[in-house]
C-alpha cells in the first residue's frame, strides 16, 4: 500500500502541475508603439514655458552655463507648428552638466492629456546635447496605456532662435509595453 499511495500522490502532483501550468494565462508580449510629437520650449517672453531656477549666478543664470537648471512645462503639439492641435505637456527639469555648457541632463514626463493616449504618460531621461541635430535618449517608464514602458526616442532640433531662446524640438519615440 505504501508503494501505491506514493505512485498515487506523484500522479495527482502531476496533474495538478500541469492543470495550473496550462490555465494561468502567460504574460502576453509587449506591445509596441511609435509616437512622433513636438515640445515648444521657450525662455523668454509673456508665453515662456521654460524658467531658469538656478546656476552659478542665481536666477540670472543662462543655460548654456555650466549647473543651470531649468524648469519646465512645454506644449506637446502634433505637429511642428505652435498652433497645431495640443496633445500634452512636457514638464520637468534640465540641468546644463556638461563642463563646457554644450550639454543638459533631462529629466520629464510627456503627461498626454488629449487624443488616443489621454491620461497615460512616458517618463523620459537623458543628455541632450543640443549642438546635435538627433540625439538619443531612454523611455525609463510609462503610465496609463504605457504600463511598464521600456524604449528610446531620437531628439531632433526643428526649430532654435539662440537670441530669444526658443525652440520647437522633434520627438520620435518608439515604446515597447504592456
Amino acid at each position: 500500500m505504501g508503494i501505491y499511495s506514493n505512485t498515487l500522490f506523484q500522479l495527482l502532483l502531476t496533474v495538478a502541475a500541469l492543470y495550473v501550468a496550462c490555465t494561468i494565462p502567460r504574460q502576453a508580449n509587449p506591445a509596441q508603439t511609435n509616437l512622433l510629437f513636438y515640445a515648444h520650449d521657450r525662455l523668454t517672453g509673456d508665453d515662456a514655458t521654460t524658467v531658469m531656477i538656478g546656476g552659478k549666478a542665481g536666477h540670472e543664470s543662462n543655460i548654456f552655463h555650466f549647473g543651470s537648471m531649468v524648469v519646465m512645462d512645454c506644449p506637446v503639439t502634433e505637429g511642428p507648428d505652435a498652433e497645431s492641435r495640443e496633445i500634452g505637456r512636457a514638464q520637468g527639469i534640465y540641468v546644463n552638466s556638461q563642463r563646457d555648457g554644450k550639454a543638459v541632463y533631462v529629466v520629464f514626463s510627456v503627461m498626454f492629456t488629449a487624443g488616443e493616449y489621454e491620461g497615460s504618460s512616458l517618463e523620459i531621461q537623458g543628455p541632450d546635447a543640443f549642438a546635435m541635430k538627433q540625439r538619443e535618449f531612454g523611455v525609463v517608464s510609462g503610465t496609463g496605456r504605457f504600463r511598464f514602458a521600456r524604449g528610446f526616442g531620437i531628439l531632433e532640433t526643428e526649430v532654435m532662435d539662440l537670441v530669444k531662446l526658443r525652440g520647437t524640438l522633434k520627438l520620435n519615440i518608439t515604446v515597447k509595453h504592456y
